[in-house]
Parts: structure tokens; sequence; C-alpha cells
């Protein structure tokens, strides 16, 4: 199992960008949290402020990825491109926010990829990414 995990704009600034809502620990710490995390499950990390970047990314994870986590940061409430990325591939894709997304302001409340995702989790910091990556490994390994 190997899983893939793309953050999007800002998040590289985890840690010193409003630590009130979303921690204080890096983007490293972060990605160390969560692999830390897994001991049977391989899990690779991407970080782009640029949305098309993070399309190239969702392409090529076809035939080398189980699965997709992606928090695309405030490209989850606008970006149609990285929509139609995510229905134009053939893997489990999660979306995931550190923050609750619907006790935030009225623009963060509404995400147009949601409804393409396997599964939203918000809210629950960056613990929402291990919860992400543990629903699709579970349900990688209950399609076997």
């Amino acid at each position: 199992m190997h899983i893939l995990i793309i953050n999007g704009p800002n998040l590289n600034l985890l840690g010193s960008r409003e630590p009130n809502i979303y921690g204080h620990q890096s983007m490293e710490e972060v990605n160390a949290y969560i692999k830390e995390y897994f001991k049977k499950v391989k899990v690779s990390f991407f970080q782009s402020n640029h949305e098309g970047e993070i399309i190239d990314q969702l392409q090529a994870a076809v035939n080398k990825y189980d699965g997709v986590v992606i928090n695309p940061g405030a490209l989850t409430h606008y970006s149609y491109a990285i929509r139609d990325a995510i229905t134009s591939i053939n893997l489990p894709v999660v979306e995931v926010h550190i923050s609750n997304i619907a006790a935030r302001e009225p623009f963060r409340q509404k995400s147009v990829i949601a409804d393409v995702c396997a599964g939203s989790i918000s809210g629950f910091g960056v613990y929402g990414y291990i919860l992400a990556a543990q629903s699709l490994a579970h349900n990688h390994k209950n399609d076997r």
C-alpha cells in the first residue's frame, strides 16, 4: 500500500501561519508524525503553492499510488481544475482539512471537490491526515 499526501497553498507555512487555527507543528513535523504512525503503509508527500503542479501530481499518481489524501488549502473552495483532475483518475481520494471548514468564514465552508472524493475529514487537526490515510488503507485491504 502506497499513499500520496498532497498539500496545497500556504500549508508549507504550518507552524507559523495562524497557529491558533492550524497548530504549531511545521509541515516537516506533520509529515514526520504521519510517517511514524504507519508501519505497513508507505507514505509519500508533495506540497505546492501552484494549482497546476497539484493537478500534475494527481495525474501522475495513477499506477503509482493506491490512494491520495489531499488538503488543497484555499483551492478547496474554487478549484474546478483540481475537481476535474480527481474525477479523471481512477484512485480513491480523501479530502482533509486541519480546521473545521464548516465553522470558518462563509467563503471557506463550501468545498467544490468534496462530492468527487471518497470522503472528507475536517476539524481534527493534523490527526485528520491519519484518519484519511487509515480509511484508504482499510478500504484497500477490504477490496482485495
